[in-house]
């Protein structure tokens, strides 16, 4: 059965390229949803069961930092793991990332496979 994953960037185009990307990667995805910053994703996520969460650090209204801290402390979502797909590469934002709850990162530009071969360790 496939799983359902969420998207969470502020650039419509970035989300459709990271579709694509898991699509080409071949991960079986029934539903992709998508967030323009964290604020839409928690709301999306009140509603909605999702497997995956793969988001960018730089957004408007809520970063992706801050949406990592808000969602640890709801109980029904704060075991979802949450991939960072950043521009960012410094060790001080990932880390934090990764000490708020992120089991992983991609850096942009990707390519289909490194999303798979970080995704596909996640799932």
């Amino acid at each position: 059965m496939g799983k359902t994953v969420l998207v969470v960037d502020d650039s419509s185009t970035m989300r459709k390229i990271v579709s694509r990307s898991l699509r080409q990667a071949g991960l079986d995805f029934d539903e992709i949803l998508e967030a323009g910053d964290g604020q839409e994703a928690l709301t999306l996520l009140e509603g909605k069961k999702v497997d995956i969460i793969l988001s960018d650090i730089n957004m408007p209204n809520m970063d992706g930092i801050e949406f990592l801290r808000q969602k640890k402390e709801i109980a029904a979502i704060k075991d979802i793991p949450v991939v960072m797909i950043t521009t960012e590469g410094g060790a001080d934002i990932i880390g934090e990332a990764k000490s708020l709850g992120a089991v992983g990162n991609v850096k942009k530009p990707f390519t289909p496979d490194q999303i798979n071969e970080v995704i596909g360790g996640v799932l």
